[in-house]
């Protein structure tokens, strides 16, 4: 982890273009992943600092520099002081800060500018883009609740999801990742297509009994799934107590495999072969131990797995 103890301007304007001297200010904790994302290029850091002194904030940057170290950072500057977490990387960034948050009982709002490869859950939250636009956001926008999972006591965001396309997303190397973006994921799962292994599994979703052979099983609380798989917004409430249980079984030929194509352009989850229901807790007993991925972050597999939904455990700015 660096840090940077704080970068302070000693004046700035705030939105209304009135001169405030530093008693007048609020702090705002920076956690940035600088290896994240395909944004990159254009260094626009200088911009977004100036941006929250602005609107009244002195800026505490910290950087990580290797997985955990978003909780950490949290763990470490967010005392009593600080009014409002930002954080600008991918989705497992924002994973780690938000596990942070939880960790430490912090009820204040965070920020999030999206910089990663896919940005899932940011394109759920409807933020722009662009970081300075999205950093904007957060200094006008509004909080919003969001309810969060718990996969074998550990805490994720979005997703946890094994089977089709899930390992691609840990197994892909960043800068892969950050050169082509969704391409990345969409090749590593054709990789996946020859040579992934039937999961023989038993659901239990809020007393309801699920049991077959699967090709892919996901927990989530998303609008868009590994940059692939959308859905309605009018399915999906990211902040109604639920996540999504999506199921699709293993086709046995091709006429399957186009069925199952076929639902998922079409967003239909009725079918017998692709499935997807509103659950609270999960329990998934597997013949064998695949492995999973929560928020594109590898997660050993077990035998018996156990989800729940953390309601409304976290406030973010969109």
């Amino acid at each position: 982890m660096r840090e940077v103890s704080s970068i302070t301007f000693t004046y700035g304007k705030n939105n209304c273009g009135i001169i405030q001297s530093m008693e007048n200010y609020k702090r705002l904790l920076f956690i940035i992943n600088p290896n994240a994302g395909i944004k990159r290029r254009e260094n626009r850091l200088s911009e977004i600092i100036i941006m929250f002194s602005d609107y009244g904030y002195e800026t505490v940057i910290c950087f990580t520099e290797k997985s955990g170290d978003g909780t950490e950072l949290v763990k470490k500057h967010a005392r009593d002081d600080i009014s409002l977490i930002v954080c600008m990387g991918g989705d497992g960034t924002l994973n780690e800060v938000i596990e942070g948050c939880i960790s430490i009982g912090w009820d204040k709002p965070i920020g999030y500018i999206p910089a990663g490869s896919t940005n899932d859950f940011a394109s759920s939250l409807g933020l722009p883009e662009e970081p300075d636009e999205a950093a904007h956001r957060i200094m006008t926008g509004r909080g919003r609740r969001i309810d969060t999972g718990v996969f074998n006591g550990r805490g994720f965001v979005y997703t946890a999801t094994t089977g089709l396309f899930s390992k691609t997303s840990y197994e892909t190397p960043q800068a892969v990742k950050n050169l082509l973006g969704h391409f990345a994921y969409v090749m590593g799962g054709i990789k996946d297509l020859s040579e992934f292994v039937p999961m023989e599994m038993t659901i239990e979703a809020d007393g309801v009994q699920y049991e077959g052979v699967y090709s892919l099983v996901s927990l989530c609380n998303t609008y868009s799934l590994g940059g692939m798989m959308n859905f309605e917004e009018s399915s999906v409430d990211l902040s109604d107590g639920y996540f999504e249980l999506l199921m699709i079984m293993k086709p046995d030929d091709i006429l399957e495999l186009d069925s199952i194509r076929r639902a998922l352009v079409e967003r239909d989850f009725s079918t017998g072969l692709v499935s997807m229901v509103k659950v609270k807790n999960v329990k998934i007993a597997c013949k064998d131990m695949p492995d999973w991925s929560l928020d594109g972050e590898f997660e050993k597999g077990s035998r018996v797995n156990r989800f729940s939904v953390r309601e409304g455990s976290v406030t973010i700015i969109c």
